[in-house]
């Protein structure tokens, strides 16, 4: 049982969808690859998505060179940066995001290098070949450990792959999600934009720290 002494506040966010826009979609828009499309809003497999995803890049020979080159164009989300400034004004945030660090220098700069845990790709010759997880459902793991550290932990995120992740937050909400994401969760809260995200997060009950101090 965890102990009710909590010592500081985690924001926990997912990258794409709510602070970046959908790599894969920009990819799909760049090459003209409409299988591309298809993302975690989409297919709650990510093995299997992943699996299409390099199968389809590599019948039409794209490299990750290529993929690199529509990263380095996109923006953030409008309004992000001000978004993760406040939040870090007032707590500690950390990114969970299923993207790859081959694909998040751009990002990381644009957003004033946020601490990020992610996945790592196998590229071979400049072709994706696979993919490699940290662990086996990465983003729930690392909320549950900042809990057993007895970190209180928000958490936020779009997508199918966010599910198990904002399930084992103490407190968690979706954000410009899919309705059918939404229709299937109807318990958590969700957001349209960064204001009303941040007034949610404001909001919640923070237990107070209980001193083991004598007086």
């Amino acid at each position: 049982m965890r102990e009710s002494a909590l010592v500081q506040r985690v924001i926990a966010l997912d990258m794409e969808g709510v602070l970046t826009p959908e790599i894969w979609i920009a990819v799909s828009e760049r090459t003209g690859i409409a299988e591309l499309r298809r993302t975690t809003r989409d297919e709650p497999d990510y093995d299997a998505l992943m699996k299409y995803r390099i199968d389809v890049l590599n019948s039409h020979e794209v490299t990750l060179s290529q993929i690199r080159e529509v990263i380095a164009e996109l923006p953030l989300l409008e309004g992000a940066r001000e978004f993760l400034d406040q939040l870090r004004r007032q707590w500690v945030v950390v990114l969970l995001s299923d993207t790859f660090e081959q694909f998040d220098d751009h990002f990381l700069e644009l957003m004033g290098y946020p601490h990020l845990l992610c996945h790592r790709l196998d590229v071979a010759e400049g072709r994706l070949l696979g993919w490699r997880r940290r662990v086996e459902d990465a983003k729930q793991r690392a909320v549950v450990a900042y809990r057993e550290l007895n970190y209180h932990v928000t958490a936020v995120g779009d997508s199918y792959n966010d599910l198990t992740m904002l399930r084992a937050a103490d407190v968690a909400s979706l954000f410009r999600c899919p309705a059918a994401v939404a229709e299937a969760n109807p318990d958590l809260p969700v957001a349209s934009d960064y204001g009303e995200l941040l007034r949610w997060i404001d909001g919640v009950h923070v237990p107070t720290p209980q001193s083991d101090c004598g007086s």
